[in-house]
């Protein structure tokens, strides 16, 4: 006799599911200010993910996140990587044209010049905390220019709940 399927599935779109994902990766990142997550996905499949953090083999503990060091040099802010530039970095051997980009932050001119490199099409970006900074607004320009559609995630779940693990479903969601 075949199984029944499940009775309560996530079910919940493209949009809320992959940027649920970026956050949740997002918790891998080790600075204690910001947080950021990214995941790249082409017609509904995941191809990689991405979180800021030090290059691979730097120790994160040699210099400090909090932006008390004398000079650049000795503060971690100019050496890490970004969430955005790490998923591309992890993706493999994967094209990425076409595809949709999803960050929990809106991307700097350095990443946004990387999206447009990489034939991304799409950014979705639940924050934009930075716009008024010069290297945003020039991120802006950039995609703007290169015709990559940029649009603001609006969230229509209050919650997403990770339960432990031993469960068979470990996830929750709770519509707004």
């Amino acid at each position: 006799m075949a199984e029944k399927s499940r009775e309560k599935p996530i079910e919940m779109d493209d949009d809320n599911f992959f940027m649920s994902l970026a956050f949740l990766t997002s918790d891998r990142s080790k600075d204690p200010v910001t947080q950021v997550g990214a995941c790249v996905v082409k017609d509904g499949i995941l191809i990689s993910t991405g979180y800021n953090g030090m290059p691979w083999g730097c120790s994160d503990d040699i210099l400090p996140w909090d932006g008390t060091a004398k000079n650049e040099e000795e503060n971690k802010r100019p050496y890490v990587c970004h969430a955005e530039f790490n998923a591309f970095v992890n993706r493999g051997d994967k094209d990425l044209s076409g595809c949709t980009l999803y960050t929990g932050l809106f991307p700097c001119k350095d990443c946004a010049k990387l999206i447009v490199q990489t034939g991304i099409t799409t950014v979705v970006y639940m924050s934009d905390k930075h716009k008024e900074k010069k290297k945003y607004i020039i991120a802006r320009d950039i995609l703007e220019k290169a015709n990559v559609e940029v649009r603001e995630f609006v969230p229509t779940y209050s919650k997403l709940t990770l339960k432990s693990s031993a469960t068979q479903n470990p996830f929750t969601a709770s519509q707004k």
